[in-house]
């Protein structure tokens, strides 16, 4: 995908402080991003998300009438796009929840501005891939085209439950995907209760892509948080 056609992306930026709305919106703009939306707290930024219907959203964690995490479980709701935090709060505890809540990258102020325009391109480019790849793991291949395992040159096929975890794995590839976002992507808006349905997949789709699928080196588990896929590119 051509990175122009990722500036296009509608993007929703929410900060109380008009100084770094302004400063953000200058730095986005100027690297060509001209489709965003500014709100300084909680219950503005879910009537902007209702009306623009964004597909990027920035968010600080500190807002007058509640906080960025509350907010983006808001939003998750009824929409599903990559969030950025950007905030002053950059202790562990709240990276660990942001991150926990399915953020796909957490910031802390003051930061510089390239920095900002690498993990915004970043994310958008991870998050909206139109290819269907060939992606080469340790011991195997996922091609998402013909929803097939290809291992030892054996072709395995996945079934869509299987496909769409491997999705969501792969766009977050070497980053922890929550148990929970792996089950709203299998099993849609009513995820609860899913999860030992989600190991037993899990366990299919590693008898698939490992070669040793009880000692995992592509598909690993991240105890108490959730799943990673390791691509041998990354």
């Amino acid at each position: 995908m051509s990175l122009d056609y990722l500036k296009q992306k509608r993007i929703l930026l929410v900060d109380d402080a008009q100084e770094i709305l302004d400063m953000v919106v200058s730095i986005l703009n100027e690297d060509g991003f001209q489709n965003i939306r500014t709100a300084k707290t909680v219950n503005e930024a879910i009537t902007v998300s209702e009306a623009y219907q964004p597909e990027f959203a920035i968010l600080d964690v500190m807002l007058p009438d509640g906080n960025g995490f509350d907010l983006m479980e808001q939003i998750k709701k009824t929409a599903d796009y990559p969030v950025l935090f950007l905030t002053a709060r950059g202790e562990d505890d709240d990276k660990f929840r942001g991150f926990g809540l399915g953020a796909d990258d957490y910031m802390v102020k003051p930061f510089l501005p390239k920095e900002l325009l690498f993990r915004v391109n970043a994310i958008l480019r991870r998050s909206y891939k139109t290819e269907n790849p060939l992606v080469k793991l340790h011991d195997s291949e996922i091609d998402f085209a013909r929803a097939e395992v290809i291992k030892n040159g054996e072709h395995i096929s996945l079934t869509a439950k299987e496909h769409d975890i491997l999705t969501i794995l792969y766009r977050n590839a070497g980053r922890i995907v929550t148990i929970d976002a792996l089950c709203e992507a299998a099993w849609g808006d009513n995820p609860f209760g899913y999860e030992n349905s989600l190991m037993a997949h899990i366990r299919r789709i590693r008898e698939k892509i490992e070669a040793n699928p009880s000692q995992p080196v592509s598909l690993i588990t991240i105890k108490g948080l959730g799943y990673k896929l390791i691509m041998e590119d990354k």
